[in-house]
């Protein structure tokens, strides 16, 4: 059984949903399906949230009632027959009655992602209902009723795969079986979600307990491509990612893909595919876990970054400094991208400066800070095993007109990183690509 996974601009019209459905019934094999909520849907639910928080129920109802309008006007274009714009309509009011509910109580962090879930809930609702309309043996499975994260809101795995063994044994036969991405349930039993990687996490997740033969994450861009595409001129899609690849890009900014949400699927060894629904038949991005030996597939770029840098020279050999410096920057929860070091300091890179006054002031406890702003980690990725003699090399020729203020190497066999101002991102990004890929 495959797994596939739509995002919100693939099921984000009618005509959209039309296309999923001939995708998906295409094959004629049991297919396990994850929507997301229609494109736009889940900004209207997080602003009728905001309004309800600032205990403005008038200007909750009025977001409610376009929002309304508009999947009212969907049912009518989706459907033919008059039994399933009936019965779809019938349970599109339902939710936005639902929906108008919050409008007349106290409203916490827990109903607002109660009201979050519902887009989910709303657009699996409406591609089941097409299908059985359309003659497919199709079923809708409840997220709520297996996806649970523990009390960490980490997923928990033995939990998903225990409690889906049992739905999926109670629902034998069906070609086509579809679920909500995102949402779940916390340890609690309360309705939550995923955050991180959302119905991409979902659908590998899935995998990994079915032990599904494929991924499949369909969006609208033609798998991953070895450089940005709105940057650089003639990017090409990669056809093949390892694991780690997949994640080292995903994490320093290609956006298609998050760096968590393919861990399931690495450790059930289930490959993941990235395919485009604009067109179908482009081969896509394969990722799984074969190294191709000696070759460099990608460039990615993460903006938005702050460098810190310590300097001490009394302190920095002293037995605890570094990690001294470490918990400062973990008691304020804030991650580090990059670290450098030498005799008298210590580099870092942050991505998250909602903390950056606080974190500075408590290092000044320990030396001389200084501090970068508007920078950008520029990523190479690829087989960068140190044993490919050059390879580090190509990549640092390639930025040699451009002003670099850290370089990490060695972290990982795949990827070699630098961190420049974002204002020489795009000519570092382009010679990159002129140095890396030129035929």
């Amino acid at each position: 059984m495959k797994v596939m996974k739509f995002g919100g601009t693939s099921v984000g019209s009618p005509e959209r949903m039309k296309s999923v459905c001939q995708l998906v019934t295409k094959s004629g094999e049991p297919t396990f399906i994850v929507l997301s909520a229609m494109s736009g849907t889940t900004n209207s639910l997080v602003e009728i949230s905001d309004y309800l928080y600032h205990k403005n129920p008038e200007g909750a109802n009025e977001v409610i009632n376009r929002l309304e309008e508009k999947y009212l006007a969907h049912v009518e274009e989706l459907y033919s027959t008059d039994e399933y714009k009936v019965k779809t309509r019938e349970f599109i009011l339902d939710e936005f009655k639902y929906l108008r509910s919050f409008t007349k109580e106290l409203f916490t962090s827990f109903e607002e992602k109660s009201i979050i879930a519902q887009g989910e809930i709303m657009s699996t609702n409406m591609v089941v209902n097409y299908l059985k309309e359309q003659g497919v043996n199709a079923i809708l499975l409840s997220a709520l009723d297996f996806m649970r994260t523990d009390k960490n809101a980490e997923p928990d795995p033995t939990y998903i795969k225990e409690k889906l063994t049992k739905v999926m044994e109670e629902n034998e036969g069906y070609q086509i079986y579809i679920t909500q991405g995102f949402i779940c349930r916390n340890a609690y039993g309360e309705i939550d979600n995923l955050q991180r990687g959302g119905s991409d996490y979902t659908a590998s997740l899935i995998g990994a307990a079915l032990g599904a033969e494929e991924i499949q994450i369909w969006t609208d861009i033609d798998g991953m491509h070895n450089n940005d595409p709105r940057v650089v001129d003639k990017t090409e899609a990669v056809r093949q990612l390892h694991f780690e690849e997949a994640a080292e890009l995903a994490y320093f900014g290609a956006k298609i893909l998050h760096p968590t949400c393919v861990q399931p699927a690495k450790f059930a060894g289930i490959p993941v595919r990235l395919k485009n629904t604009m067109d179908p038949d482009a081969p896509g991005t394969i990722i799984d876990n074969v190294t191709v030996k000696g070759k460099i597939k990608a460039v990615a770029a993460k903006d938005n970054i702050t460098a810190i840098k310590i300097k001490s020279s009394r302190m920095l050999l002293a037995t605890g400094f570094l990690r001294k410096v470490f918990e400062i920057f973990e008691s304020y929860q804030t991650a580090i991208d990059m670290v450098a070091t030498s005799e008298v300091g210590v580099s870092m890179s942050i991505d998250n400066d909602a903390h950056l006054n606080d974190i500075v002031d408590e290092l000044k406890k320990y030396g001389t800070v200084t501090v970068d702003s508007d920078m950008c980690i520029i990523c190479v990725v690829g087989d960068l095993d140190w044993s490919n003699v050059g390879f580090e090399t190509l990549a640092t020729d390639a930025m040699k007109n451009i002003p670099v203020r850290m370089i990490s190497y060695g972290g990982s066999n795949y990827n070699i990183s630098f961190l420049i101002r974002e204002a020489d991102k795009a000519r570092a990004l382009q010679s990159l690509s002129d140095t890396l890929f030129k035929k």
